[in-house]
């Protein structure tokens, strides 16, 4: 989830420090080292030495550690709820897909830290409970439009938690695993694929699996079709 904050200035002995800044600093700071490392593996001093301020201040923001982990979680989390929106006041359930894969596209590019760190939260320590509400919405919003979709005729019925792990697996996996790629890039001849164009096939992909099955009569229509081609 990188926040793209360059770290404030340091100030000289007796300048007062702008607290919206050192909080952007430190959030920055928590959300690269994090998804980097790891929460056990960041110190207090890491965090400190990475905002480019004392680390008195993380306590004095924060809480301590923890409190900055929980406020990096829930920055990216409460972001992608709301940025979600714009899904529901799509044209029709095929406009909001695409327009769901657009908002993790435009996420991942601006926060590139924020899938790895999901993935180690989930995999190591859990769900956050402070995250939760937040999941909640997301979770809610692919609920909505896996139903509206067989609403409008557009999608066939399909299990919504299912729906939306098929969705968020699959570009939290292929995100979070950007700088594994990157790596490999360097011992393999064939070109990685580029998140545009991952983007691209997953809806497609998703679309051609969610669409109707044809009615009994429409198959036995086809049916006849191709025995009078044959």
């Amino acid at each position: 989830m990188s926040t793209n904050l360059a770290p404030p200035q340091r100030k000289k002995a007796g300048e007062k420090r702008d607290p919206t800044a050192t909080r952007r600093a430190l959030l920055g700071a928590g959300a690269r080292l994090f998804s980097e490392k790891g929460y056990d593996a960041v110190s207090v001093e890491d965090l400190a030495r990475r905002a480019g301020v004392n680390k008195a201040l993380i306590s004095y923001h924060f809480g301590g550690k923890r409190g900055l982990y929980t406020a990096v979680l829930e920055s990216g989390f409460a972001e992608v709820a709301d940025r979600l929106r714009v899904v529901e006041e799509a044209a029709d359930a095929r406009a909001g897909l695409h327009r769901f894969f657009g908002v993790f596209e435009d996420m991942t590019r601006r926060r590139s830290d924020f899938p790895a760190l999901f993935l180690r939260e989930a995999v190591s320590r859990g769900i956050e409970p402070a995250v939760v509400p937040h999941l909640l919405a997301i979770m809610g919003t692919t609920r909505r439009l896996a139903e509206r979709g067989h609403r409008e005729g557009l999608f066939r019925k399909v299990d919504p938690l299912l729906f939306h792990f098929s969705l968020v697996g699959a570009l939290g996996f292929f995100f979070a695993t950007e700088p594994a790629r990157r790596r490999a890039a360097a011992h393999v001849r064939f070109e990685m694929p580029t998140p545009r164009a991952f983007i691209h096939h997953l809806e497609e992909m998703t679309l051609r699996g969610l669409a109707p099955e044809p009615s009994p009569i429409a198959k036995q229509q086809s049916n006849k079709r191709k025995g009078a081609r044959t």
